[in-house]
């Protein structure tokens, strides 16, 4: 009787060694995710501080390409009144969609080429979105390590008793793989 006890208590003591290990883990592995999240909105938000000036150097030399302005701002707007991960990706894809039409037009211009502002902010902004598309990716590897351990079996279990749930990955939007076309 003696042993059968001991045994029920080291398998109790086991189980739940187990149950705060997976959870501590999770809880790591979530706060790792919004981490990295905030890392990707870091450097959106150096890419909005670099559009305006971006914006201001193409439109001392040329007024009639406002369809572009209007929508990189209303896009600036979106993202800053977007308050899910979901919201902000889209947003954000708003702002690469008009973004792209703008550096085409800008390239489409010699006049514009040939600024030194344009130039320095040109430059500014392929290092930015350089750095966006690596810290993308980190997010993702982040909420893939997330999602594993909330999806297997037996730490499901543990996660499920607990709220953890799947995260949404950063994803694209359609389309946005297609250059911007530019016509005058």
């Amino acid at each position: 009787m003696k042993k059968t006890l001991v045994i029920i208590i080291a398998i109790v003591v086991i189980v739940g060694l187990y149950a705060f290990s997976t959870y501590n883990s999770l809880v790591t592995l979530n706060i790792t995710a919004d981490t990295q999240w905030k890392q990707v909105e870091t450097d959106y938000q150096r890419r909005f501080d670099l559009i305006p000036n971006l914006v201001e150097s193409v439109k001392g030399i040329m007024k009639q390409e406002q369809e572009v302005f209007i929508a990189l701002a209303e896009a600036r707007t979106r993202y800053s009144g977007a308050t899910t991960v979901n919201s902000k990706a889209l947003a954000a894809g708003q702002v690469e969609g008009a973004l792209g039409r703008l550096l085409a037009i800008a390239e489409s211009y010699p006049q514009l080429r040939s600024s030194e502002n344009l130039a320095v902010f040109m430059s500014q902004l392929e290092g930015t979105e350089n750095r966006i598309s690596v810290e993308r990716k980190r997010f993702n590897d982040a909420v893939k390590g997330y999602n594993l351990k909330v999806m297997r079996v037996p730490s499901s279990m543990i996660a499920s008793l607990t709220g953890f749930k799947e995260r949404a990955y950063f994803e694209v939007q359609a389309g946005v793989e297609n250059a911007p076309q530019v016509k005058f």
